[in-house]
């Protein structure tokens, strides 16, 4: 689904990625085994349940809370940090936890009022398979944290902070001697473009392969936190539900399996991914609000017709119980997303990240939706309409933009960042990239584009469009033409409330300002350049980068 990341500190080196490259490293072992390993089992030492997985991995939960207390591959411990285990949150609190073997599977199990949340291991595997079902608001259940000891997993990455304990913002965004900037939230990723997420030191590896998260929210371009590293240790992370830049409701219900895997160092077998992973062995374990493969449906299209080839086309279902999504065939926009539970959806074709068309379905169970070619029509997708000039273009993200690569695993005062200030002329050439990707009304509002116009075109009336992809603190344009001409100040779309621009993301809600300039605004003399000042207003925020902002999907002048 995505190339893999990888980098190293000394010998030792972390893989972050739906498809890392293993060389010759053994994957982990078959999701089936033909008859149970030698020492496979469990038992009670009277504080936990202990699991012997046969091959190479013992684990113990705590019969107290559910806890994972005990993580131990090839006879090293890899569980805990100071002082903390791994679970559900921060830990459930006084619970029921039970255990049973069916055949060549051991199912723990741990009730905590509402919330349930289940371990299994399989015969002869390396592997912990976890579910959580969070039926309502009574448990504060959003993540499955496992916390790793200090010292095994080294690095130096965006998502780390071993090497610095400087804080430049809030508690969690760190800043290194050499100005770069360092934090949990940046973590580069979409959902859309890992399948697990871990560290390898070359001959161990140790991953979280994450969820299908049909009970997640925030859709496919979600990004989140996925792991961290301190002087303390180290954390893996499937979240359950962030609400930090959150665009749709917390959904309830079971989600999983999500997997704790160990390997020989090289990545988790690609039978564990989310696309991949069947779980037939786990339809009579009796987990609560288990849906086999036989109860749950698929969505198809023929085609997608009116694409830009340029793009990469996603096509999502959603409604307030699930959701899903699945890549669009580039040759012919082709589709098929699996796995879905029985029920109506809202169906979305995403260009980029830019919803440019809608539909309903129904799912049922056991069978195909089937539709026939999906047209996108021209209105649909802004790109289509006629622009004397274009900054950007209408893909729903801010790619392309000044710093924008750069703002999903850094802070925006990291050193590597180009200057957030400077003013951009159409006809450069360098239009897309001399433009910020983010505006901050504390920072560089106030930025001129300059322009020139023809005469016929001087003589008309054009309307200004800006998109944007998120904002902070009700940041929203406002435009003034050549001084004589302003805007008014356009009312705040619905936006998520948190962090966003500081944090590595940019994924909101997409939105368009357009603004009717009168022809009166241009300037007679077609030698002389046009400009246009885009001002952040807002009564919110605070100062610097926590001052209202907002990202830039495109800006252009329709003819």
């Amino acid at each position: 689904m995505s190339a893999s990341e990888s980098s190293s500190v000394g010998r030792r080196t972390f893989v972050l990625g739906a498809a890392a490259a293993a060389g010759s490293a053994a994957l982990a072992g078959p999701l089936a085994p033909a008859a149970s390993a030698a020492g496979f089992g469990w038992s009670d030492d009277g504080s936990h349940y202990v699991v012997d997985t046969g091959a190479n991995l013992v684990f113990k939960v705590s019969k107290t809370n559910g806890d994972l207390t005990s993580l131990v591959y090839k006879g090293t411990e890899y569980q805990g940090y100071g002082g903390k285990n791994s679970h559900v949150e921060s830990g459930l609190g006084t619970s029921t936890v039970t255990i049973a073997q069916s055949g060549s599977t051991i199912l723990i199990s741990v009730a905590y009022g509402t919330l349930k949340h289940y371990y299994a291991a399989r015969s002869g595997e390396n592997n912990v398979y976890l579910w959580t079902n969070k039926a309502d608001t009574s448990v504060s259940a959003t993540r499955y944290i496992v916390r790793v000891k200090a010292g095994l997993f080294l690095n130096d990455e965006p998502d780390s902070y071993t090497y610095t304990t400087s804080t430049i913002e809030a508690s969690d965004v760190f800043a290194k001697s050499d100005g770069q900037t360092r934090s949990k939230h940046y973590s580069k990723l979409r959902v859309i473009d890992y399948d697990y997420i871990g560290w390898t030191t070359g001959s161990v590896g140790l991953w979280i392969v994450r969820s299908n998260h049909e009970k997640a929210s925030g859709g496919p371009f979600y990004r989140s936190l996925l792991r961290h590293q301190s002087a303390d240790g180290g954390g893996l992370y499937e979240i359950l539900y962030y609400g930090e830049n959150q665009t749709e409701d917390q959904r309830f219900g079971l989600q999983g399996p999500y997997v704790i895997a160990f390997t020989d160092g090289g990545a988790p077998s690609s039978s564990l991914y989310p696309a991949n992973l069947t779980t037939s062995w786990a339809d009579s374990l009796g987990i609560s609000g288990y849906v086999g493969a036989g109860g749950r449906g698929r969505v198809a299209g023929v085609g997608i017709a009116g694409r830009n080839t340029a793009y990469p086309y996603t096509v999502g279902l959603a409604n307030s119980g699930a959701q899903y999504w699945g890549t669009a065939r580039s040759s012919d926009g082709y589709f098929s997303v699996g796995g879905v539970l029985p029920g109506a959806y809202t169906l979305t074709v995403y260009k980029g990240e830019l919803a440019v068309y809608s539909t309903q379905v129904t799912v049922s169970a056991g069978s195909t939706t089937t539709l026939n070619t999906i047209t996108i029509s021209s209105s649909n997708d802004p790109s289509n309409a006629s622009a004397i000039w274009r900054i950007g273009d209408w893909n729903g993200t801010p790619s392309g933009f000044k710093n924008a690569d750069l703002m999903t695993y850094a802070h925006p005062s990291d050193i590597r960042a180009a200057s957030w200030t400077g003013n951009v002329v159409i006809g450069s050439g360098s239009e897309t990239s001399a433009f910020p990707a983010y505006l901050w009304k504390d920072v560089n509002s106030g930025l001129l584009v300059y322009f020139k116009l023809t005469a016929a075109q001087a003589a008309a009336a054009h309307t200004l469009r800006i998109g944007v992809t998120t904002a902070y603190a009700n940041g929203r344009p406002q435009i003034t033409v050549n001084d004589t001409w302003t805007s008014a100040i356009p009312s705040p779309p619905t936006q998520p409330s948190t962090r966003s621009l500081t944090v590595g993301s940019y994924r909101g809600n997409n939105y368009t300002f357009t603004y009717s300039i009168p022809a009166s605004a241009w300037l007679t003399d077609t030698s002389q350049y046009n400009v246009l000042k885009i001002n952040v207003v807002s009564g919110s925020g605070t100062t610097g980068y926590l001052s209202a902002g907002t990202a830039v999907d495109a800006i252009d002048l329709l003819a």
